[in-house]
């Protein structure tokens, strides 16, 4: 189904909208991306790729960066605060693509959003304009008309069929050109650093994803083979204005060793969720996190915005009016990313459990097995969001 003729205007150059991008533009349509930084960037560190997310990626011609830069973990082994071993591991490795169709993967933000942007650089259909001052959209019945003032100074105007937001949590699209509302602070901070993977080895293992859990907070940490470092993510309680020093955890064991490697490299990162029901009006919509930011205790947020470019894509292509398309679109994800989202909530209560509710989840876990979550979590991994007649 060819789109020569048609133009898409995309705000964010960051996964969701990188990945739209390509999805378009496979499909022959025209897509400019405006993004207000010099260079593609991608706030944090460490992504993981479950095959719900990867199975896109693949459609899309990524498997090659994605395999070369990502691991595959054994397990995800989850220790008690203090501990020096495990106390349960949650199998993934080959059972993941066995059961699913795809591997499990975790990997560098940056790694990633630099395949996209480096795949989106072969589509002469594609344009990229990095470094924009401001941008205002309006939508009419014939599409969106879009005022850019770009890096240089220079301003100039713009028709498209379709304008969609994919700039993140704080969108603009959302808030002003959609008048939804502001992102909600959840109390909650996340602590990112990365550290050397010498620095941390023989305390956890270095083919597996390794979660601590502890009274209100817990730790998240994964090995980046190609860069030689281990991923870090400490959620503490804290405000939306955190103070940048080194955040207040001590511990003993892995974790103690794993704080100890970190010292004070720690960038913190405020957690805003976004629940709307408003994805579009007429012919402007969202994507990704602009739509439905969530906490990331279930590791999808990148996940659901890489799964709505698979499903928004093709229905702006073959849906004629771009405003149907948003409905059929809204109408298709909002439901499973409002489930996910409350899934990814109900997982922080659970991570931070003080004693005696944390003794009764833990053994709740190693009653369970530990393929326990290859069913509960089914509905996730599996789902199929598309683009399965691509040919790579």
């Amino acid at each position: 189904m060819p789109a020569t003729g048609q133009t898409y205007i995309i705000a964010g150059a960051g996964i969701s909208g990188l990945t739209l991008s390509l999805t378009l533009a496979k499909f022959g349509a025209t897509v400019v991306v405006l993004e207000r930084n010099e260079t593609v960037q991608e706030a944090g560190a460490g992504l993981q790729i479950s095959p719900n997310a990867r199975r896109v990626l693949d459609r899309l011609g990524l498997s090659l960066p994605v395999e070369q830069f990502a691991l595959e973990p054994r397990a995800l082994d989850t220790y008690r605060r203090d501990e020096a071993t495990p106390f349960f591991s949650m199998e993934f490795g080959p059972i993941m693509e066995e059961r699913f169709g795809a591997p499990y993967a975790v990997m560098h933000r940056a790694d990633l959003a630099d395949a996209l942007y480096k795949a989106s650089r072969r589509f002469a259909n594609i344009d990229i304009m990095f470094g924009v001052r401001r941008w205002d959209v309006v939508s009419h019945a014939r599409g969106v008309t879009v005022s850019i003032d770009e890096a240089n100074g220079q301003a100039r105007t713009t028709r498209a069929n379709a304008f969609i937001g994919a700039d993140g949590v704080h969108s603009q699209t959302r808030r002003e050109a959609l008048g939804g509302a502001d992102a909600h602070f959840e109390g909650r901070v996340a602590w990112r650093t990365l550290v050397p993977a010498d620095s941390v080895a023989g305390h956890i293992a270095s083919d597996s994803v390794s979660v601590f859990f502890g009274a209100g907070h817990h730790l998240v940490a994964y090995p980046l083979p190609h860069r030689r470092q281990v991923n870090l993510a400490l959620f503490l309680p804290g405000g939306p204005d955190p103070d940048p020093a080194r955040p207040s955890l001590q511990g003993k064991g892995a974790l103690g060793a794993i704080l100890a490697a970190a010292g004070s490299s720690w960038t913190p990162w405020p957690l805003y969720t976004v629940q709307t029901k408003t994805w579009h009006r007429g012919n402007i919509g969202l994507v990704g996190d602009a739509a439905h930011a969530m906490v990331p205790f279930q590791a999808q947020g990148a996940a659901m915005g890489i799964e709505d470019a698979a499903v928004l894509g093709p229905l702006l292509i073959e849906g004629g009016e771009p405003e149907s398309a948003f409905a059929r679109y809204a109408a298709m994800r909002q439901d499973r990313v409002e489930r996910v989202a409350k899934l990814s909530a109900s997982n922080g209560r659970i991570f931070h459990m003080r004693w005696p509710m944390s003794l009764a989840r833990d053994r709740v876990m190693q009653f369970q097995g530990p393929r326990a979550h290859l069913d509960r979590l089914g509905w996730i991994y599996g789902h199929d969001a598309g683009l399965g007649d691509f040919v790579q």
